[in-house]
């Protein structure tokens, strides 16, 4: 999008340019009239420019918002994980005792 929006200024500034070397009017005129048109390609820039970045504002609003969402889901899965190996670990524990009680001796 922004490769067309250059090719649209280049050819608005070689059009004026043509314009300049062709033009009947007065130089005076021809002046007025080249301020005009480069007021209004600076506001058509401004304009494309704020446009482009209102969409990497959205985009990179969107990102971080993707990205919170996602660390939310991966604690999530990561908490259910460790349950399971503390569950894991407790049942090794409770084998340990038991083999470790028969291990000792009663006086």
């Amino acid at each position: 999008m922004i490769q067309y929006k250059g090719a649209l200024v280049l050819g608005a500034l070689i059009g004026a340019a043509a314009g300049v070397l062709l033009a009947p009017d007065k130089g005076s005129v021809t002046r007025d009239h080249l301020k005009k048109e480069g007021k209004e390609i600076k506001d058509k820039l401004v304009d494309d420019f704020t446009e482009v970045k209102e969409d990497l504002s959205k985009a990179a609003k969107s990102g971080k918002d993707k990205f919170k969402e996602d660390m939310k889901d991966f604690a999530s899965k990561a908490s259910y994980k460790t349950e399971e190996a503390i569950t894991f670990l407790e049942k090794q524990l409770a084998i340990l005792k038991e083999k470790n009680k028969t291990l000792q001796q009663t006086s």
